[in-house]
């Protein structure tokens, strides 16, 4: 191994939290002087022979070895974790097998999110959302397994450009919307609704995946910090409040409709703080609503779930599916006046098919 190579090994090392910089600058001038890597992390770091052979066969856990898995390729990586497509040995079947980052297993606030996650998902079960099937430990390596979809996330196809009509955008939402109404009937709120975390499977099913940030309804975290990802979160996460309903999963699917249908954020600052600013302060406009075409209806679905003030906002999802799931089959019957019929609140059952029930105002 060339010296060239081990110094881009040790960087890899420190990349992927299996060394301190501070222990790697502290091998740097032996490195440099001719001595090998791997005995260096032997005699001044303390690693076993057999680590160091492992980490040199994984490239430094990029490419997982676990014991009853064949590990075939990378699905995806994430801030915490990766992703990888997997054969079970003793039962033949594929699965996605998320894998922890070291450097994030070390922190037990965020190991105990990740096993708490992996549990909530065994106990879950709807069709929209994936399947977990628990989680495990390795070695040092900590894993949880996961339903495998074959597809790509909604953001992937956003980043090379597709555009998605409004037909289905709406369709898309309102998968979405019944798998969030059904983790509401569970006490829970996803907390990170986002294109990133929706998949579209290549047979053209909708799955909700990563429930790391969801908790129960009214969660408070420790220090009052605000959990979601800064783009999609609703103005009272966004003024210091820590705790969110349903009502601000319905904002965060608002903000993602509005992201299919424009095929950009509605704000975007120069920083996350202008940016929680923006959601806080700013009103919602958009020339491409208009210059796209776009039905009446769209916009008032759009206006009404991110409304500043959540009192404003659908109050619950079975109002919002009632509305859209009435949209969605007014266009297929191509029929847009006739109105839906009431049922009952509190589910979110299937309703017989029908329009839209409340007609968004008419714009000049």
């Amino acid at each position: 191994m060339s010296a060239a190579e081990d110094v881009r090994f040790l960087a890899l090392l420190v990349h992927r939290g299996h060394l301190d910089r501070s222990e790697a600058q502290r091998l740097m001038p032996r490195l440099q002087g001719g001595e090998g890597l791997d005995e260096l992390l032997e005699t001044a770091v303390g690693w076993e022979a057999r680590k160091v052979q492992k980490m040199r066969r994984t490239s430094a856990g990029e490419e997982p070895e676990i014991p009853g898995y064949e590990v075939l390729g990378r699905l995806g990586t994430g801030g915490t974790a990766d992703v990888f497509r997997a054969r079970e040995a003793s039962t033949g079947r594929s699965l996605a097998l998320k894998v922890l980052r070291p450097d994030v297993a070390a922190k037990r606030a965020e190991l105990e999110a990740f096993v708490r996650e992996a549990k909530t998902l065994q106990r879950l079960s709807h069709p929209g959302l994936v399947a977990g099937h628990g989680a495990a430990k390795s070695g040092e390596t900590y894993f949880s397994r996961l339903e495998l979809v074959d597809g790509r996330t909604l953001l992937e196809l956003l980043d090379e450009g597709h555009r998605i009509e409004e037909e289905g955008a709406l369709r898309i939402v309102l998968e979405v919307a019944e798998v969030l109404a059904y983790l509401a009937s569970e006490g829970l709120v996803h907390r990170d609704v986002k294109p990133g975390n929706i998949m579209l499977g290549d047979n053209g099913q909708v799955k909700l995946i990563d429930l790391g940030f969801c908790a129960a309804e009214n969660t408070v975290d420790a220090a009052g910090t605000a959990r979601g990802t800064v783009q999609y979160l609703s103005p009272e996460q966004a003024e210091g409040g820590a705790s969110a309903d349903v009502r601000s999963d319905i904002y965060s699917l608002g903000v993602t409709l509005f992201q299919l249908l424009v095929g950009r954020l509605p704000f975007e600052g120069d920083c996350s703080d202008d940016t929680l600013r923006m959601h806080v302060m700013e009103r919602l406009s958009s020339p491409e609503l208009k210059s796209r075409g776009l039905s009446s209806h769209a916009h008032y679905f759009i206006e009404k779930m991110m409304s500043k003030e959540a009192d404003l906002r659908y109050q619950d999802f079975d109002e919002l599916i009632e509305d859209i799931r009435g949209q969605v089959e007014g266009r297929a019957s191509l029929d847009f006046r006739a109105e839906a019929p009431g049922r009952p609140r509190g589910r979110a059952s299937r309703p017989a098919a029908g329009k839209v029930k409340r007609r968004p105002p008419q714009r000049p």
